[in-house]
């Protein structure tokens, strides 16, 4: 199996909250330069400029801006986190989709009866269950672009009362409760690293979207989600029906057992970052699936099709785990000029070895070659 050829490391500064550079769980760079990151652990997007590396003259990301997501859209609680697994840049809006998943209570301590009750515990958040568009203007969030007519929208929220929970969900997660392969999971409530439902990505295109998930896994096949999304009214998605009658299209693949953490498209194509769905020390993978938009029905790939196919694997040094990719346009040294040669990919992790840590406040992320995948 082929290794990805690690071509730099790119530190990422959190100035403004520390905390946030091990908790990362998506990243895009936007055709300006910024990186947007999202974090599992807070209710913000974060953004970072191109910098330098002191004299050395590297790409670098500082000045840290941090954007409350529900200054822009409304969300179901102002509390608790969104757990935002997923971020995308398409048309001049930033995308961004919550886990909609449930939780299981870990292990902690060494009393065995205590930690035996903390397995019973599964416990949600409402807002977890957002999937939403924020305007950029020069590099900033807007609710409204006048200019363009943009605005700031969330999937419709719903009672929750489907997922046997009153605690909100949406009509993505109402017309998956009656889905044969996703519905068990669903009602059952089964927690995200229990192999539960858990989406950990999205891919735009226009208002056509791609949501990886990274469970539930069945028989070693993943899923990605395919879906359409309209404004009804300020503020406001809801979900068109597509050709095949319903709301929501979907793409069986085979990622060697894993599930999908990440997501981006290259052109056409779509790259995906695949990692344990359990938790589990594992490797992670790159794979591409060429041109998912152009098909009309479910669709389901395996590895003897020409259209899915492994790129490589990231080394695997530590119980780290890769959680965000975005293609990476580099600059020329010292330059603050247009992005270039956007023929690489940024992978940034979660729970980092602390080799990946430095100072108090920053991390560093991997490029990868890109150029030789074809």
């Amino acid at each position: 199996m082929a290794k990805g050829k690690l071509l730099s490391q790119v530190l990422l500064r959190f100035e403004s909250n520390p905390a946030a550079r091990e908790e990362l769980s998506a990243v895009v760079q936007t055709p300006d330069g910024y990186l947007w990151i999202g974090s599992d652990e807070l209710l913000t997007i974060d953004r970072l400029s191109p910098t330098t590396l002191n004299e050395l003259s590297e790409d670098a990301y500082g000045e840290h801006q941090q954007y409350a997501v529900g200054d822009y859209v409304d969300l179901p609680d102002s509390q608790s986190e969104i757990d935002i697994e997923g971020l995308d840049f398409e048309a001049g809006y930033l995308w961004l989709v919550g886990s909609h998943s449930t939780r299981r209570k870990g292990v902690k301590g060494k009393n065995a009866q205590k930690n035996i009750q903390r397995l019973l515990d599964i416990e949600t958040d409402a807002n977890r269950y957002v999937l939403a568009r924020l305007p950029l203007v020069d590099g900033v969030p807007v609710k409204q672009d006048k200019a363009t007519g943009r605005t700031a929208a969330c999937l419709q929220q719903s009672s929750g009362k489907s997922a046997g929970k009153n605690v909100g969900a949406n009509e993505l997660i109402d017309v998956l409760m009656t889905d044969e392969h996703m519905g068990p999971f669903l009602k059952m409530g089964l927690p995200s690293k229990d192999n539960g439902f858990d989406i950990e990505a999205i891919a735009a295109k226009g208002n056509r979207l791609l949501l990886g998930l990274r469970g539930p896994v069945l028989r070693g096949i993943a899923i990605i989600l395919e879906i359409e999304v309209k404004a009804t009214k300020i503020g406001t998605l809801k979900l068109k029906k597509l050709a095949n009658g319903k709301r929501y299209r979907k793409h069986f693949v085979d990622l060697n057992g894993l599930g999908v953490r990440d997501l981006c498209f290259q052109g056409e194509d779509l790259l995906i970052l695949a990692g344990p769905t359990m938790c589990m020390n594992g490797q992670s993978q790159l794979f591409k699936l060429k041109a998912p938009l152009s098909y009309q029905q479910d669709t389901l790939f395996t590895q003897s099709s020409d259209a899915l196919t492994l790129v490589f694997s990231l080394a695997q040094q530590t119980d780290e785990n890769a959680e965000g990719i975005t293609l990476f346009a580099t600059r020329e040294a010292g330059s603050n000029q247009e992005m270039l040669h956007q023929e690489n990919l940024m992978v940034v992790y979660d729970s980092p070895m602390k080799a990946r840590l430095k100072g108090k406040e920053s991390i560093f992320s991997d490029v990868f070659q890109l150029s030789t995948t074809g």
